[in-house]
């Protein structure tokens, strides 16, 4: 589904499901040089039971217009934007890596707007080595091929690689490879300078108001649950309640841990649409 913000066009995936903006919303966003398609399953099952799903492109990724936004700031914004564009008063807002730092920010400076906050995969500060920044400008494949390497706890994992042809690592390089194609030169770059930039985390954190979920992959190399600890300390201070869940997984726990991961979520929002608070 198209929205027009701004004069452009931003896609969100519905999950199959004609979007309803009188039901409870989950807004979901996805990381770095991926694309709405990261939350296939948990997406369609949300859709088909209750909920109204919007899972964003992000500008300059997949179908939605525009040059990519090169802060986090400025992609929290836009999601505000097409929420408004959708009719969406409120919203659980989830994200994964990237993405997930774009949910802080957007549930922080816009309160009013949070039913809950779900971060996957985060971490404050999100620092990217400088070995990566540079193979994300100067070479990115080999970029592409780091990532997949990290984000992935093991070659074939079970229960979601059952069977020879369900490679997880090939179908995260080709769809990487698939939205820098379609998107702008050094989207890969952008993205990751983003997030290397992003300083704010802690203060944004203190500023969240809503019931928070932040899962973590118990194996994940790329933002382990440690780097997740500094912004549930600062949520918590806040007076913030958070459920921290872990999960025997990589980075890419949407489709190392699917069921886990839509598990947690969907308990997650189902507390969030109530009006109730997850247990601490």
């Amino acid at each position: 589904m198209k929205f027009d913000h701004h004069g452009r066009a931003a896609y969100a995936y519905t999950g199959s499901k004609s979007f309803d903006a009188a039901r409870p919303a989950v807004v979901f966003i996805h990381g770095a040089e991926h694309d709405h398609s990261v939350w296939a399953l948990q997406t369609r099952y949300f859709a088909h039971h209750g909920f109204g799903v919007l899972a964003l492109d992000l500008p300059g990724h997949g179908r939605s217009a525009g040059a990519p936004l090169s802060t986090i700031g400025a992609l929290a914004d836009w999601v505000i934007g097409v929420l408004d564009a959708a009719g969406v008063r409120q919203a659980i807002f989830v994200g994964h890596s990237m993405g997930s730092l774009i949910a802080l920010d957007a549930a922080a400076r816009h309160p009013e707007r949070a039913l809950g906050l779900a971060l996957l995969a985060t971490a404050a500060p999100m620092t990217v080595s400088a070995t990566l920044l540079d193979a994300a400008r100067e070479h990115e494949p080999e970029a592409i091929e780091m990532v997949n390497q990290w984000s992935h706890s093991t070659l074939a994992a079970k229960p979601s690689s059952p069977a020879p042809g369900f490679w997880l690592q090939g179908a995260n390089r080709r769809l990487m490879e698939r939205v820098s194609l379609l998107g702008e030169a050094l989207l890969f770059h952008t993205d990751f300078s983003a997030c290397n930039a992003y300083a704010e985390a802690l203060e944004r954190a203190g500023a969240v108001r809503c019931p928070v979920c932040v899962l973590s992959g118990r194996r994940d190399i790329m933002t382990p649950p440690r780097a997740s600890r500094p912004v549930v300390e600062a949520l918590r201070k806040a007076g913030a309640t958070v459920q921290t869940v872990e999960l025997d997984a990589g980075h890419a726990m949407m489709t190392e841990q699917p069921d886990a991961t839509l598990d947690t979520l969907f308990a997650f929002a189902l507390d969030c649409a109530r009006g109730t608070r997850p247990p601490a």
